[in-house]
């Protein structure tokens, strides 16, 4: 057989013809990404999901369960005294050892038909009762703010691993290909401790880390307007340049997965830029669902307008949304707790009461859970007088919706509130819960990396039946 033979070249007909066959491919795999993205059927699920999407309420620096959900008579009887001989005190304290009991001066009402107990500091949350399960057994290995939330994101009190929703965006993906998948908000223009890292992606692609919105001001996205006398043209000109030099780089250094989550990035800026002003844009919202939020009063606007904009974004197919209250470790209650929490509970009650409320009228809290709580709960015993310490042994958080079954209390705490007892629940258990709803079994969700076969809750912890109803 000869060269030519061989090596037959197409006719300029069938080169034409060809192509055409392959642009064809080309557009064809775009509109199957697009239909992927609205059923959502590239992701790893591992059985039916309950709930489509996570909001996640973290209240950052240490709520006082002991203050808002998890009421004990007895340390009000007790108070001023020392931790009874009976209770050893935890080896994880860091405040001041021997110190007195400090009462919880609240006043506790059960709620709705399941008489659920909420204080007086959270009235609004409380009227929501019925759909809510209370976590009163939760436990931790951090005993300060950096590991706390470092642990309560990532299910390790130190730093390196992907949190809960880097791992969600790995497994589910997005439902909107126009808008992020894992999105973070801040009550103030302040950081978090461990900023970034608590949405960051770990040893996982950077593809899969949380992108930090809600600026105060016409443009909660940062850089998302179009600056003055740029047109959709220019713009997409200059992207596809700045593309095709990023593509070129990395071909040469595959390895570097921050430069692929830049390069995908700048596509979802430039979607962003088209999709994402409505998304974003709260003057859509009727007078009436904007004081459903609190919009219209100064304590609760801020936390209100994150409260709102979560609704929205998990509407148009948002994964997970992650807002912090009290950024900047607020919650830390060392001293003058009754001010503290006092203050910090009047700036989210309404917005989270409001949040369950309009997901409820609108028919989405059948699928968008709601998780509200912090790195760790506060001592029984007082600090400086009139504070209480960082205490990882025992304290509470709560879920709604999502196939959660509300109007219940799992687990429970000791008769002073400092140590998990009942239905123990770590931080692993936790994550587990989440992922389970989402469809999503913990250990099964796996990530290989540099050999080792990697799980989000390392290995370790399960869903809690009770709190699913399975």
């Amino acid at each position: 057989m000869s060269n030519s033979e061989r090596f037959t070249l197409p006719s300029r007909r069938e080169f034409l013809q060809a192509s055409g066959v392959g642009f064809g491919a080309v557009a064809l795999e775009w509109l199957l990404q697009q239909d992927a993205f609205a059923t959502g059927s590239s992701s790893l699920a591992h059985h039916a999901a309950r709930a489509k999407s996570v909001i996640w309420l973290f209240m950052e620096g240490g709520p006082s369960h002991l203050d808002l959900v998890d009421p004990k008579p007895l340390l009000n009887e007790l108070s001023g005294q020392p931790l009874p001989e009976s209770f050893q005190e935890p080896i994880t304290a860091m405040g001041e050892k021997g110190a007195p009991l400090l009462a919880a001066p609240r006043t506790w009402k059960q709620h709705g038909e399941s008489g659920l107990w909420a204080s007086e500091w959270i009235p609004e949350i409380g009227e929501c009762m019925d759909d809510i399960a209370v976590i009163r057994s939760c436990w931790t290995n951090g005993i300060n703010h950096a590991g706390g939330v470092c642990q309560m994101n990532t299910c390790l009190d130190r730093a390196g691993r992907p949190s809960l929703g880097a791992w969600v965006n790995y497994g589910l993906g997005t439902g909107n290909a126009n808008l992020p998948s894992f999105v973070v908000m801040c009550d103030s223009g302040g950081r978090p401790v461990n900023g970034s890292r608590n949405w960051g992606s770990g040893f996982m692609p950077a593809t899969h880390q949380g992108v930090r919105i809600g600026r105060t001001g016409d443009e909660p996205i940062a850089h998302l307007n179009l600056p003055e006398g740029m047109t959709d043209d220019r713009q997409r000109g200059k992207l596809d340049l700045l593309q095709q030099f990023n593509r070129d780089y990395a071909a040469k250094h595959p390895q570097q997965s921050e430069l692929e989550a830049r390069i995908r990035s700048y596509e979802t800026a430039f979607r962003m830029q088209a999709h994402a002003p409505e998304a974003v844009d709260l003057t859509q919202e009727t007078a009436d669902t904007q004081s459903l939020y609190g919009l219209d009063e100064k304590e609760t606007q801020p936390f209100g307008r994150l409260c709102l904009l979560s609704r929205r974004l998990v509407e148009r197919g948002v994964r997970f949304v992650q807002l912090y209250s009290g950024t900047g470790s607020k919650w830390d209650s060392h001293s003058e707790i009754e001010k503290n929490h006092s203050r910090l509970c009047k700036a989210m009650d309404k917005p989270v009461a409001g949040l369950l409320e309009d997901l409820k009228q609108r028919g989405l809290l059948d699928e968008t859970l709601v998780v509200c709580g912090g790195e760790f709960g506060r001592t029984p015993m007082s600090e400086k007088g009139d504070g209480r310490d960082h205490n990882p042994t025992g304290f509470s958080i709560w879920m709604a919706g999502g196939g959660v079954k509300g109007g219940q209390t799992i687990g429970a705490t000791d008769d002073l509130g400092l140590y998990a007892v009942e239905d123990r629940m770590h931080v692993k258990d936790i994550h587990a819960s989440i992922l389970w709803l989402l469809g999503l079994d913990n250990m099964q969700l796996n990530y290989v990396n540099n050999g080792r076969l990697e799980r989000p809750t390392i290995n370790e912890g399960g869903f809690n039946r009770k709190l699913v109803g399975a």
